[in-house]
């Protein structure tokens, strides 16, 4: 191709929906403005050479076949040869270097932003440009990071990075993607420091989710997670083990939570107040039903509404990582509370999705 070829793709904060993207249900998702950001120019031959200073670490493959992996969430090599198998030829390499500002394994979607990021990247280096569409880029990611290795998760994390903005995304299949009009800003998304299982997190509650599913598939023949009522099931809960019981009631009011929010989202300039009410009690569910907060996510969150906050929740998988307050006007005041918890603020605002930027000699384009 020649010249030099910049990608950036975000990260994301759930704000509704967590946990359901992989039952068939909606999310309300939103881009912000970390990122994970790779560059890179051409070489003579075709290989790939990559330097990820965050990590200390470096890799070197051939893109002109096959790429072997080194083990499970592999996700550059991934990617690499899920873009190969959809019609693209490497015929040039490139020197490349991967830099982040995502808290790692934390919720914030690193995983997925650098999937996205790669795809985006190795597509336009053949091509000089990205796929055709924001949901394709997504697609191919998800391919990459979920169905490549045979992982739990959905979708939402690749549509959030790769379209940008706050979304509604129904995610039974075909899935959709609406953009919501809301403008917000005050977020804080905070970071507990905890390290965190995702494959193992989101394997538990899927497990336990399809074992109470099956009886409530079995109990009430026309059963549709997306329109029965928590009251057609309730005969049914008591022939649940109490983990499988807690998620599936859960996710019942988690569903009619998402509804709610959809609708509140759709002003462009929503009740800030009853946003935050509603994002503390899908925290709550999170918590005590689904189980995925952790003693110290729940202490940053206090402390974030001692300081102002109107409301705020775990994000991502949870058993650790990180969570977000819902803090307009009051940004400053809830990062030090939550740095004063023991985690590490960062005060974070919606962005677009992944972008490119092509240097040319003498010139630059997007």
């Amino acid at each position: 191709m020649g010249g030099r070829i910049c990608v950036s793709a975000p990260g994301r904060i759930c704000l509704f929906g967590e946990h359901q993207d992989f039952l068939g249900l909606s999310v309300i998702a939103c881009a912000i403005n970390l990122d994970i950001s790779i560059s890179g120019t051409p070489r003579a031959d075709t290989v790939f050479a990559i330097d990820m200073p965050d990590l200390d670490r470096r890799d070197e493959f051939n893109a002109a076949r096959r790429v072997p992996y080194h083990g499970r969430r592999d996700y550059i090599r991934s990617a690499t040869n899920v873009v190969s198998r959809h019609g693209v030829k490497f015929g040039c390499g490139y020197d490349c270097t991967i830099h982040g500002t995502i808290p790692i394994n934390a919720g914030a979607s690193s995983s997925s932003a650098l999937t996205v990021a790669w795809v985006s990247f190795s597509w336009a280096t053949q091509t000089g440009r990205l796929p055709d569409t924001p949901e394709e880029t997504a697609r191919l990611a998800h391919l990459a990071e979920v169905v490549e290795f045979g992982e739990p998760g959905g979708m939402m994390d690749h549509y959030t990075s790769a379209v940008g903005g706050l979304l509604f995304i129904d995610c039974k299949e075909p899935i959709t993607v609406e953009r919501l009009p809301a403008k917000l800003d005050g977020f804080v998304l905070g970071d507990s420091l905890e390290p965190k299982d995702t494959t193992g997190v989101l394997g538990k509650s899927r497990s336990a989710m399809e074992a109470g599913l099956a009886i409530l598939r079995e109990g009430v023949p026309e059963f549709d997670f997306r329109t029965t009522a928590l009251d057609e099931v309730e005969p049914l809960l008591g022939k649940m083990s109490e983990e499988s019981r807690k998620r599936v009631v859960a996710n019942f009011h988690n569903r009619e939570i998402c509804r709610e929010a959809r609708a509140l989202l759709a002003d462009a300039e929503p009740d800030p107040s009853r946003l935050g009410e509603l994002l503390h009690e899908h925290h709550g569910h999170l918590r005590d039903g689904i189980g995925v907060s952790t003693p110290k996510i729940d202490r940053m969150l206090e402390a974030a509404m001692e300081a102002g906050a109107l409301g705020g929740k775990v994000n991502g998988s949870g058993g650790g990582g990180t969570m977000f307050a819902y803090a307009p006007g009051r940004q400053e005041e809830v990062k030090a509370a939550i740095d004063a918890a023991g985690g590490r603020g960062m005060i974070v605002t919606p962005r677009e999705g992944v972008t490119l930027r092509i240097e040319r000699t003498g010139e630059e384009g997007s």
